[in-house]
């Protein structure tokens, strides 16, 4: 079968679907949600635009207590799983876009949108391969399953329940990272440092708050002062151009506020943002002396500037499977109730993690944070030897000939919750990474290649 061809062919319908997705603000609600929308109106909508899709088809399809569900077709004991997810991160600051992040907007060979990349768009990449076989009537030995989950960016709670309930995989693929293929995944830990006391009332600092989600590096930080020099104003000026960012420096009745604007980015990948947070927190220790306010600061600067690998507390460790682990400071408060540093650290393969965490809970013990592990994601990882690997490798090898070895990465993939899966692509080597950031895209004719590399990789792991 000329796949490539056959996607082409569909290049329309492909587009128009994906824009009916992108459209549907998939955004996890932490407010509004209920038994039937857990994470809120938005993921349970496009959980059920997929699942009418598969009901179209005339594949078999089943809603999991609204969190996940699935589309399955072919026949066989065994089960290839290709694990989506239909959630994304919020759009930021929307003025910052060129194109509407909800729309779908198609300029100079790509789609525009929130989740065009991370993953809406290798989701209905796989599901246009998924109906190209169908639609081939190709017969499989095997049953082909498209799992898709609604808070893949939040927790996984989507998948660990879909898990609790429905079978695992054989083996299986997540089309949510890079190609060749991914076969180690750095383990995600979510740290919160703690203040050991509540702020005082004499306190300079009222209140500090950057950035909603540990997954992305904020682009956006407010300070609101109940005083400060004069010279305040015409420094913080200074130190926007000094450094190429932008920020507002305001005066009412709540105090002095200063806002900054930094670069959003994945918190994989924190060094290719422009962390907020840390910016204001630098510019804010010439401004602030009281005693919290001063701690507060300094502590995020030294753990934190100019260091995403958390040399300052013993973090730092390496390995040549999955390289460095990284530190993103992903959401930062500092109010009446105390401060608060939630990190997303991605660490190594090998990673000594107990050992690290007990070190650094030591080095804290005098100081006016502590810390705590929220949750832990241990690393995934398969051997590239493995029959998996080498499938899929062929694959991507024919449509590409490109032959570089698999790769590591610090993002998570619901490949990380199979016996045996990978993340496999759809992110081509030399393509500019733009998840969690703004203007996200995906090229359009990558995304058409995609689309036979996955038709092909399905055929070959559900007929061999």
């Amino acid at each position: 079968m000329d796949w490539l061809q056959l996607a082409q062919e569909r290049k329309e319908e492909l587009i128009k679907e994906l824009q009916q997705l992108i459209q549907i603000e998939s955004v996890k609600d932490e407010n509004n949600f209920s038994d039937i929308m857990p994470f809120g109106a938005g993921p349970k909508a496009a959980l059920e635009f997929m699942l009418q899709k598969g009901v179209e088809q005339g594949m078999t399809t089943k809603n999991v207590d609204h969190m996940a569900g699935h589309i399955e077709m072919g026949q066989g004991e065994e089960l290839v799983g290709v694990l989506c997810h239909v959630d994304v991160v919020p759009a930021g600051d929307v003025a910052s876009w060129t194109y509407p992040p909800f729309e779908g907007q198609v300029a100079d060979g790509k789609l525009f949108g929130r989740g065009a990349i991370d993953d809406k768009g290798p989701t209905m990449a796989a599901w246009l391969a998924m109906k190209l076989i169908h639609d081939a009537k190709i017969p499989l030995k095997k049953r082909v399953r498209m799992i898709i989950g609604t808070d893949e960016e939040s927790g996984f709670q989507c998948v660990t329940r879909y898990f609790e309930k429905e079978e695992m995989p054989t083996i299986g693929f997540a089309p949510d990272a890079d190609f060749p293929l991914i076969n180690a995944e750095k383990g995600i830990a979510h740290l919160t440092f703690s203040s050991k006391e509540k702020r005082s009332s004499d306190e300079q600092l009222l209140s500090f708050y950057a950035g909603n989600r540990t997954n992305m590096v904020p682009d956006e930080a407010t300070a609101t002062l109940k005083y400060a020099e004069k010279s305040t104003n015409e420094n913080f000026l200074k130190y926007l151009k000094e450094n190429d960012v932008e920020g507002t420096f305001t005066k009412n009745d709540n105090g002095i506020i200063i806002v900054l604007k930094g670069k959003s980015a994945h918190a994989m990948e924190p060094e290719k943002g422009r962390n907020a947070a840390v910016y204001l927190a630098r510019f804010l220790q010439n401004v602030v002396t009281t005693n919290q306010s001063k701690s507060f600061v300094d502590f995020i600067v030294r753990v934190f500037d100019n260091d995403h690998y958390g040399t300052a507390l013993d973090f730092q460790f390496e390995d040549a499977m999955s390289g460095p682990t990284t530190l993103n400071p992903g959401i930062v408060t500092f109010d009446e109730r105390g401060s608060s540093i939630e990190v997303s650290m991605r660490y190594s393969v090998t990673y000594p993690f107990e050992e690290k965490i007990t070190k650094v809970q030591a080095l804290l013990q005098h100081e006016a944070f502590t810390l705590d592990v929220v949750s832990n994601s241990i690393p995934h990882y398969v051997s590239e030897e493995d029959e998996l690997i080498q499938t899929l490798l062929q694959v991507y090898r024919k449509y590409s000939n490109d032959f570089s070895k698999p790769l590591s990465t610090g993002g998570g993939t619901y490949a990380r919750v199979m016996k045996k899966g990978v993340a496999f692509g759809m992110l081509f080597p030399g393509e500019q990474d733009v998840a969690h950031q703004a203007d996200e895209f995906v090229d359009i004719e990558n995304l058409i290649k995609a689309t036979a590399i996955y038709a092909e990789a399905i055929v070959n792991l559900a007929t061999n």
